[in-house]
């Protein structure tokens, strides 16, 4: 019961440093946080912020692991909902990662200013591990799901999830690359429009799936993220 009640207590401290520096990365951006300003809004020593984390690293790192845990929450009772088809479950399962990175916008313009910078190299690629290894088991279950309806033809249903997700996990990448450097009047929407078409067309050959099955991004989604966001994404307004 002592151990129980360590736990809980620890995983709310845990969670409260988190919740202060969402609200901090809010409000003046990552890069200017500091771990000073953290200890000082909840009035904590520092030696009480490195019991919970190493570095300012550690931090975007847990940041990142808990909208994991968030998106994993809504995927999964579609997912694992027996009256829904596989193209329509394949759909939904797309549009409610939109809605969660179109709800966490704010939070997310500022990870990509940093995503790239040396400094975060490990955290990127750990983080990158951990999204695939999460969300494996589900896109594993909607695979199974599309060969068994005909939807689907793989004879690497375990493996493809894994692919799937790396293919994810670099449209990603690249959609932040055009992020940081998109220029409206230099005609980047289009480009960012044919790497959506191109990456939708490779998820669908490798899941030999029919052509125009699902959409992954849908255009007004993706004009709310780079018409309005260039200013955002490229400097911290102050």
């Amino acid at each position: 019961m002592v151990r129980t009640v360590k736990e809980q207590e620890y995983t709310q401290r845990r969670s409260a440093i988190l919740d202060m520096v969402q609200q901090l990365i809010y409000r003046q951006g990552y890069e200017q946080m500091t771990i000073q300003d953290v200890v000082d809004e909840l009035k904590i020593s520092k030696g009480a912020f490195y019991h919970y984390f190493a570095s300012k690293q550690d931090v975007l790192e847990a940041l990142l692991e808990r909208m994991i845990d968030e998106a994993e929450r809504l995927l999964i009772p579609i997912v694992q909902d027996p009256a829904l088809p596989i193209l329509v479950k394949f759909q939904r399962f797309f549009d409610a990662i939109n809605r969660y990175k179109t709800d966490q916008k704010t939070l997310l313009l500022e990870i990509v200013r940093v995503w790239y910078a040396d400094d975060n190299i490990i955290v990127r690629h750990k983080s990158r591990a951990i999204g695939i290894r999460r969300m494996a088991p589900l896109f594993s279950a909607l695979i199974r799901q599309g060969i068994e309806e005909g939807i689907m033809s793989t004879p690497y249903s375990e493996q493809m999830s894994e692919v799937v997700l790396s293919l994810a996990a670099s449209l990603s990448d690249t959609l932040g690359e055009l992020l940081l450097a998109f220029d409206a009047e230099r005609g980047d929407m289009a480009r960012v429009e044919a790497t959506i078409a191109a990456y939708t067309n490779a998820l669908e050959r490798v899941l030999g799936m029919s052509p125009n099955s699902f959409t992954l991004t849908d255009t007004e989604t993706l004009k709310a993220w780079f018409v309005s966001a260039p200013t955002n994404a490229g400097q911290h307004s102050s």
